[in-house]
């Protein structure tokens, strides 16, 4: 009520603290930021994409650097998507697409199957129960910050909106993303076969 409504219309207040930037498409968001974010993680990395495919297409010298982190104590998670699940060859129906989500899958699997023999990287599928709230959100989490993807219709991830959020204090954006994550997490099934073939 002090402020003038020109001033308060600039300043985010309350639940608009925790949010860093938004963009239009997920593809809009610069590589720049994804490395940073990562290299900026000493504690926790969480990628609860449903494929996860584009960080090795995307962050320069991934691998190393995941292998780098989990080497200086960071736990680093990835939560796919079950490439043979009834809920990813549903969404191939509906995206359309000849790079398809098992496909996309799998090159992740072939990547992380190169950091097998690093015991912080952790791989699951999500839950058959669960897919379906995995394949249509995907939360990357960096320490206290992460990028959220919602899942238009019919888009692919990368034609999706995507939102960088940093916690700020409890019961926020960050927190109710990352809480959804970890209940996905939750209920997991850690890889125990070896790695499909594309």
């Amino acid at each position: 009520m002090l402020w003038p409504k020109a001033v308060r219309d600039r300043l985010k207040t309350g639940g608009d603290r925790e949010v860093v930037q938004t963009y239009p498409y997920r593809s809009a968001c610069p590589s720049t930021v994804w490395a940073e974010l990562i290299q900026g993680a000493s504690e926790d990395l969480l990628f609860a994409g449903y494929t996860n495919y584009f960080l090795w297409t995307q962050v320069p010298a991934c691998s190393a650097t995941l292998r780098q982190k989990a080497a200086d104590g960071c736990r680093v998670r990835f939560l796919l998507g079950d490439p043979a699940g009834a809920v990813t060859a549903q969404r191939e129906v509906i995206e359309d697409v000849a790079l398809t989500v098992s496909t996309r899958i799998r090159m992740s699997l072939e990547e992380l199957a190169k950091l097998a023999d690093v015991p912080q990287i952790e791989v699951r599928y999500s839950a058959a129960e669960d897919a379906m709230n995995h394949v249509s959100l995907s939360v990357f989490r960096f320490d206290g910050q992460a990028l959220i993807t919602p899942h238009l219709a019919r888009l692919v991830g990368h034609d999706s909106p995507l939102m960088h959020v940093r916690r700020r204090g409890q019961g926020g954006l960050f927190d109710r993303f990352s809480e959804h994550a970890e209940e996905l997490w939750s209920r997991s099934v850690p890889l125990q076969a070896p790695v499909p073939q594309a």
